[in-house]
């Protein structure tokens, strides 16, 4: 049963377009997936969904009756809800127990005088009432908020009283706890740690509705939607599969129909110059025959062209002269307030070159790290000491470092005076300004673009030792991989608070993790990583192995390196690693077993790379046979196009199966 279809559905706001002939349907237990370039129109879509925006053109239904729940990017709460707590905000979430639990307290004190009328309501509702949850509600709801970091002190808060990302969780907390039939979920993971995020999955995971959710994490599309819709050039398209294998068939289609497309423009080339030369003759039957052929030509549906990705950002940190070989030195470092310590006895040292990512829980005090690295709050006990000639780079999550009265243009201009317009805008244009949108005010910005600016500011300041905050927080995937891209290249050393499970895997030299499982003893981890490209696998796998073995040593500083191994195609979660084989012969038979499978792997791949070459060259024959010799016997023509269909066909399988 489909609980949301659109159906060329399409909004403008006046003469522009956002999206347009958007067509798509969703079962009742689909897991989708929204992605796209930030301002392609994904929020826009949910927004056409829940009936706050109406639709200028086509349909989005559904079904009677079927209940719609929304977690926005903005913020979630009226004015009546700021005096709340926490905890009453959410029982809010239910307002058909609550009217029932009111309701049968009305009813329960009339239960004794024996009026059946009294009796019947009373039992029907409270059937009901057991039936849909009642009972549970609250236990269910507590649980989701202490999952989500609330403990019981901050489920007293109030709502006003909250961070920008505990109301962006307490949000998250009402949507999952009410169980809509269809949830749309807005950028869940923004403001969630990776132990909250895993927690997440398995949610949704185990949800037994309906819903869409708009993510720019690859982890986390791929381990919790089966479809996906990407939107672009204000279309959309719906693929089988989650993030990785949704786009793998994505660039697959984009070539089919780019070299239909070519094709086709070669077919009527060479018609065109057929009823050219016909015409040039200007005889009876060639004119006829010019005739004849321009009717076909006519006729035939004209394909469009493939549109180009959308523009990706680029970048490439300047780097000032190279720093001496010890860049920082943190030794007995302790940080606290009044109330509460966020840390003790950190120590650490950072080497030129070196990538090193800090992770931990929320709360920990992984930001109010960078800022003691800064000098901008002092530590309550331990020393931090700087290395030769370190010049340092600072990217702050919150983007408090602009100023919302500037323009883009002036933003940038007034960080490097010395530089000349043509270059400051060459330079906005790689972060996607361009046009007009470089005069428009940094107040009106979002959180995308404040990111892509503050990021431009730090490409052109030279340093040669980067201090990163969440950079890849309200980035959309192509910022995210240019990011990514542009520090794997840089030649200095990096410091950087991330969330971002593929950002660590692929970047990290190191990791820091504050505030570590319970079994470790120290408020920090220092762990190496021995093969760049696999850093979170080799820490969850050491966590894991530590936890099993049920081995804390005390000195956590020196951890053990392990034999590399092939790079999985998912990052494991902390709980779902499994332990290395222990006794000699297990190793054996593992490696075995190992080497076997390897050796039918390669087979295997040998075989689907010899078949998708045939079946690349037969259908480059079919296609030329198609829109040329049998252009004009539509019998031959049915009977190509029909093979053409199938050699396409298994060609996508034996892609799917490649990347397997």
């Amino acid at each position: 049963m489909y609980i949301l279809t659109a159906s060329e559905a399409g909004v403008s706001f006046g003469t522009e377009t956002v999206l347009e002939k958007i067509s798509f349907a969703l079962d009742d237990r689909a897991r989708c997936g929204v992605i796209g370039v930030n301002g392609c129109g994904k929020s826009t879509l949910l927004k056409l969904i829940t009936g706050e925006l109406e639709a200028t053109a086509g349909s989005i239904s559904i079904p009677k009756g079927k209940t719609v729940g929304i977690l926005k990017q903005d913020d979630a709460f009226t004015a009546d809800d700021e005096n709340m707590s926490v905890t009453e905000r959410m029982w809010r979430a239910f307002p058909e127990h609550l009217w029932a639990e009111k309701r049968l307290s009305e009813l329960e004190p009339r239960l004794a005088s024996g009026d059946e009328k009294v009796i019947r309501e009373y039992t029907s509702l409270h059937e009901r009432y057991v039936e849909n949850g009642g009972l549970t509600y609250r236990s269910r709801s507590v649980s989701i908020l202490a999952k989500l970091g609330f403990d019981e002190a901050a489920r007293e808060q109030t709502v006003a009283s909250l961070s920008g990302g505990q109301r962006t969780r307490l949000a998250l907390a009402v949507q999952l706890s009410s169980e809509p039939d269809l949830l749309l979920l807005d950028e869940p993971t923004n403001h969630l740690d990776i132990a909250t995020l895993g927690w997440l999955e398995s949610f949704l995971a185990a949800y037994p509705k309906c819903f869409m959710v708009v993510s720019h994490d690859r982890y986390f599309l791929d381990r919790v939607t089966t479809q996906t819709l990407s939107i672009e050039h204000h279309r959309a398209k719906l693929y089988a599969g989650g993030y990785t294998k949704s786009m793998e068939q994505r660039r697959v289609d984009r070539e089919i129909a780019e070299r239909h497309w070519k094709n086709q423009q070669k077919e009527i080339a060479r018609q065109e110059a057929y009823i050219a030369q016909q015409r040039a003759w200007n005889r009876e039957r060639n004119i006829i025959a010019a005739e004849s052929r321009q009717k076909l030509l006519d006729k035939m549906v004209r394909l469009e062209r493939p549109q180009d990705d959308p523009r990706a950002i680029r970048m490439r940190f300047s780097e000032a002269s190279a720093s001496g070989n010890d860049v920082l030195d943190v030794r007995d470092l302790s940080f606290g307030y009044t109330d509460r310590a966020l840390f003790r006895n950190v120590n650490f040292a950072v080497k030129r070159g070196e990538r090193v990512l800090v992770i931990g829980p929320n709360g920990c005090g992984k930001s109010t790290l960078i800022k003691l690295l800064l000098g901008r709050f002092a530590p309550t006990r331990g020393a931090i000491e700087a290395g030769y000639h370190v010049e340092v780079g600072y990217y702050d999550q919150e983007n408090q470092n602009l100023t919302p009265q500037n323009t883009v243009l002036d933003e940038l201009w007034n960080a490097y005076p010395a530089k000349t317009e043509t270059e400051i805008r060459s330079v906005l244009g790689l972060f996607r300004f361009t046009g007009d949108a470089v005069f428009r005010t940094v107040s009106v910005l979002s959180g995308g673009e404040r990111a892509r600016l503050t990021l431009a500011k730090l490409m052109l300041s030279r340093m040669n030792f980067l201090l990163l905050d969440e950079p890849t927080n309200h980035l959309d995937m192509d910022s995210r991989e240019a990011l990514e891209t542009a520090l794997e290249a840089f030649d200095g050393t990096i410091l950087m608070v991330s969330h971002d499970r593929y950002l660590i895997e692929k970047l990290a030299t190191r990791i820091l993790m504050l505030r570590p499982p319970a079994p470790f003893t120290s408020d920090l981890l220092d762990f190496p990583v021995s093969q760049v490209g696999r850093g979170y696998t080799e820490l969850s796998e050491y966590l894991e192995a530590r936890a099993l073995d049920g081995q804390f040593g005390e000195n956590l500083r020196t951890v053990p390196s392990k034999t590399a191994a092939p790079a999985p195609k998912h990052v494991p979660t902390l709980n779902d690693v499994p332990p290395a084989p222990r006794t000699a012969k297990e190793q054996y038979l593992h490696a075995k077993q190992a080497a076997a499978d390897e050796r039918r792997r390669k087979s295997r791949m040998e075989r689907l790379q010899q078949e998708c070459a045939s079946l690349e060259a037969e259908l480059a024959e079919v296609e030329t046979a198609l829109y040329g010799e049998a252009s004009a016997d539509y019998v031959r023509a049915a009977e190509l196009d029909a093979r053409r269909t199938a050699l396409e066909s298994r060609l996508m399988e034996v892609y799917e199966a490649m990347e397997e």
